[in-house]
């Protein structure tokens, strides 16, 4: 009976992660281009390597030489760790569930896993480049950076908390930095927009200079406007050149609506949606394959982070490393008990291949 009970418990796993993958949007969203193995009880380190551009020699008959591929190396953990846990009165109707893909057990165990890891892959728009996003910009007064340090002094400024981690440009700058700390509404500090490596500002003394706090507060979309601002999306990706084809734009159901509504929205045609439904997909606009979800950060009233991007974006690993029938001790029948490990990581070089919307309907 053990054996089966292993046997039995193997397969609810199986079939749940099936329901996962064909549910879930995140796996439609993210990469799996990572070294190594989840080996159990979560917490591993994964490695995700990225390989820099290769490069065009001219040749001229002489002897060439090697060009030697700039490679940059990110830890992906995998230290997010949750278990099912419940009581089975009969292994025999337990089978017969698990068995059974479209059964209400097995549904429900894919519907919460796809809920619970959305919900954090979705939740890296901080991730996202200084500079790829699209809201309402903070501009008032004036600052004064200090070189090394970053420490920004402001005249005439009101700077608040939640700038912390948004864009920061000032002129003078060549490229994007980002609010590191918050210490009043005249002094904040900025740093490069990097994470895989220390905290540091290489941005130079600047005095007196106008800046740009990016996306600082939510910015109202209509029907008359969302392809428009979905196209600025578009356009931060073609910037840095990533590639038209594996952009996604999730959304909640409110958004979702407005776009639907917009005569650039082309939406998913019949012979196709059977397959798609279940990942969210609700069709295209601007080279986006639109994915719908409850699972996008904030709110109408605060809010949603609305994030998009290219698949190379976030890479991700999930597994369920454990699963098991045990004794239900202290009574008769059984316990069923299966762990999920995940975890999503964005590398600094691919921080380009995102970008967020801080809208509102």
């Amino acid at each position: 009976m053990s054996d089966y009970g292993t046997n039995v418990g193997e397969k609810f796993a199986r079939t749940a992660l099936m329901g996962f993958f064909a549910k879930a949007v995140s796996p439609e969203v993210t990469n799996s281009d990572y070294e190594g193995e989840i080996k159990g009880g979560g917490a591993d380190r994964l490695n995700v390597l990225t390989f820099g551009d290769l490069s065009l020699q001219a040749y001229s008959g002489t002897a060439l030489s090697p060009e030697v591929p700039s490679e940059s190396e990110g830890t992906l953990l995998v230290n997010q760790k949750y278990a099912y846990y419940f009581k089975i009165d009969s292994i025999s109707k337990f089978s017969s569930y698990v068995n059974n893909p479209e059964s209400q057990l097995m549904k429900n165990a894919g519907d919460v896993l796809a809920k619970q890891i959305d919900q954090f892959v979705l939740g890296l728009y901080g991730d996202v480049a200084a500079g790829n996003r699209i809201g309402t910009d903070y501009t008032t007064g004036t600052v004064t950076i200090t070189a090394t340090t970053g420490a920004t002094v402001g005249s005439g400024t009101t700077f608040t908390s939640g700038m912390v981690g948004r864009g920061f440009k000032a002129t003078g700058h060549s490229v994007w930095y980002r609010v590191k700390t918050f210490t009043n509404t005249t002094s904040i500090a900025i740093e490069n927009d990097v994470d895989d490596v220390a905290s540091a500002y290489s941005g130079g003394a600047i005095s007196g200079a106008a800046y740009t706090v990016e996306a600082n507060t939510k910015l109202q979309v209509a029907k008359a406007t969302i392809y428009g601002y979905i196209c600025n999306l578009s356009e931060k990706l073609d910037a840095h050149e990533i590639p038209a084809e594996g952009r996604w734009l999730a959304v909640p159901s409110k958004i979702a609506s407005i776009i639907r509504q917009a005569p650039e929205f082309i939406p998913a045609v019949e012979s196709a949606y059977n397959d798609v439904v279940k990942n969210g997909v609700i069709g295209k606009i601007s080279n986006f394959v639109v994915h719908q979800t409850e699972r996008v950060t904030g709110n109408n009233t605060d809010g949603y982070r609305v994030l998009a991007g290219h698949k190379s974006f976030i890479t991700m690993a999930v597994a369920f490393t454990e699963s098991e029938v045990e004794p239900f001790i202290g009574g008769f029948g059984k316990c069923y008990k299966g762990l999920t490990v995940y975890g999503a990581k964005v590398v600094d070089v691919r921080r380009k291949c995102g970008v967020e919307g801080f809208w509102y309907v």
